[in-house]
């Protein structure tokens, strides 16, 4: 059962010790989740600024990097004027980003609602080139997550967890990034002029092969259709399409396409291109892959865009483009 609150409890002195001192495997990490409350809620607040959204909907979504910057990324895209945003990789409570929420500060800026959901809870203080943005030795709150932004309220929200086993629990996967939790998306159903909708704002495995990204994306339709059953649903996110097969990247070898076609998804609402860059974090100009998505049900597409994100300066924001969609119910 999924709660939606006003604010995230904190992880406690006494679950961290737990969490450090519990062995590095599936079974302790199914375990820890339980004991973790956080881990079963939704955060909500800002303030929606209109009573129901338009017909045809404006809708940014983009993976910001642990949000370094959320001023700067909500004002880069403001002049989309969109109606939805639907963020990843968002930090709450992270020293690397100045222990601010990350997704609030962005929805004041916009004008707009949000509902938040962990995806992990960081054990330490993140990769070599994040802890030079560093100011404390610690984490106020540890979260990383994903988020929903709408002009118009939510009539409901959920939270869709998509693994359990700890896939990044274990020091294997990545030493510098210890985390309790895993891939997930969040939910939300918004009204329109047209009727209520959908959308869903999810981030797939980076660290596995096409199959698992599949499995993913099925539990995510089969979760969105509990949730929201014979609606219009609009997904968006990094699904990291690709990201096993180095040096060529081919996104065309997922099978998680396929998937969601089967299931009366279409992905015509997603821009031609490339949506990474080297950034502040990640400085790897070999990579140029196509990872961000939007996959849509009960609408019709329109115009899109990759909006890249740097700034007038030229510096990077993320090391996402923004993918940019015009759906119509």
């Amino acid at each position: 059962m999924i709660a939606v609150v006003p604010a995230l409890p904190p992880v406690t002195d006494a679950e961290r010790q737990q969490l450090l001192s519990a062995p590095r495997s599936v079974d302790a990490h199914r375990a820890l989740m339980a004991t973790i409350p956080a881990m079963r809620m939704v955060q909500t607040g800002g303030t929606a600024i209109a009573p129901a959204l338009p017909r045809a909907l404006s809708v940014v979504a983009w993976n910001v990097e642990r949000g370094l910057f959320p001023e700067d990324s909500a004002a880069h895209i403001a002049h989309l004027a969109p109606d939805v945003v639907l963020l990843s990789e968002v930090d709450h409570g992270m020293a690397r980003t100045r222990q601010r929420h990350t997704t609030e500060v962005m929805a004041s800026r916009l004008g707009m609602t949000y509902a938040y959901g962990v995806e992990f809870h960081e054990l330490d203080l993140g990769g070599p080139t994040e802890r030079h943005f560093c100011q404390d030795e610690f984490n106020a709150l540890g979260w990383h997550g994903n988020a929903v932004l709408s002009r118009a309220p939510f009539d409901k929200v959920t939270l869709i967890r998509l693994d359990d086993h700890g896939h990044w629990f274990s020091a294997g996967a990545d030493p510098d990034q210890p985390r309790l939790g895993g891939r997930m998306a969040i939910a939300a159903v918004v009204p329109t002029a047209a009727g209520p909708v959908c959308v869903v704002s999810t981030h797939l495995e980076s660290n596995s092969g096409a199959d698992h990204r599949a499995g993913q994306m099925i539990g995510l339709l089969d979760g969105i259709d509990r949730f929201a059953p014979d609606m219009p649903v609009l997904i968006g996110g990094d699904l990291n399409t690709g990201n096993h097969i180095p040096p060529d990247f081919d996104w065309r070898q997922e099978s998680l396409f396929d998937a969601a076609r089967t299931r009366g998804y279409a992905w015509d609402f997603t821009a031609d291109g490339m949506t990474t860059r080297p950034s502040l974090i990640t400085p790897h100009p070999e990579r140029k892959m196509k990872l961000d998505w939007f996959a849509g049900r009960g609408l019709t597409p329109g115009n899109n865009a990759v909006i890249p994100s740097e700034d007038a300066d030229g510096r990077p924001l993320s090391d996402h483009d923004a993918v940019w969609t015009r759906a119509t119910l």
